[in-house]
């Protein structure tokens, strides 16, 4: 009986917590998510000049060939990944990546 009790008290507390994860990451703007999800390689200002983007030859969003990338393009990138960059699929929503595009966009017009 024992045993039960904490197999439910576990499950219990592991809902709750992934519950406040999932409801922490859908209250934070596109620039807050760009923050955390994607500056340490891609930089704040979009250009990838951070030691991390540096080693993975992360291009700038207003590089032509980045900057061209239609936002159905872009949105596959963010679900799936691309090369070293994992994937965001089941972390961000899809209104969240919809918004992160958005606030992209505006870095790679130089904002």
């Amino acid at each position: 009986m024992k045993s039960v009790i904490r197999h439910i008290l576990f499950f219990s507390v592991a809902f709750i917590f992934s519950f406040v994860l999932v409801a922490s990451a859908s209250s934070q703007t596109a620039e807050e998510l760009y923050k955390t999800k994607c500056a340490v390689c891609h930089a704040a200002d979009g250009t990838g000049n951070t030691p991390a983007g540096k080693k993975m030859e992360v291009k700038s969003f207003s590089a032509p060939e980045v900057a061209k990338n239609s936002d159905a393009a872009w949105t596959e990138i963010t679900k799936n990944g691309k090369g070293k960059m994992p994937g965001y699929t089941g972390k961000l929503t899809d209104a969240q990546i919809n918004d992160v595009i958005k606030y992209i966009r505006g870095l790679s017009k130089g904002k």
